[in-house]
């Protein structure tokens, strides 16, 4: 399986993005997936994860009540929206995925994807 984040790009504080990840070669629909975040010169940090059937999600402080985690199976596709983006958001944002239960840990993950890097302007 392989998985593909876009839908990244450049938005003014206050904006809105929603990011996907779509899955190839397998369905989506045993595995959970995660959202984490790089920014320059930081370490790369959790921000959201839901369950492999969509009934459990969990979110960084940083983003609740900011980010929406939802998916798709029908479509292989889990999808991030991000509402009231502040310029601390600016990061290459990736998609993993590890099968069924979620994990608020990057290292439980064994499949990713290539980031999309989202700016947030001031």
């Amino acid at each position: 399986v392989q998985l593909q984040a876009y839908g990244g790009g450049l938005v003014q504080a206050g904006g809105s993005l929603r990011l996907s990840c779509g899955f190839s070669g397998r369905t989506s629909s045993t595995y959970a997936v995660g959202w984490f975040r790089q920014a320059p010169g930081k370490e790369r940090e959790f921000v959201a994860t839901i369950s492999w059937i969509g009934d459990s999600t969990n979110y960084a402080d940083s983003v609740k009540g900011r980010f929406t985690i939802s998916r798709d199976n029908a479509e292989n596709t889990v999808y991030l929206q991000m509402n009231n983006l502040k310029p601390e958001d600016t990061a290459v944002y990736s998609c993993a995925a590890k099968p069924w239960v979620t994990s608020t840990n990057a290292h439980e993950y064994g499949i990713w994807g290539q980031g999309t890097l989202v700016t947030v302007s001031s």
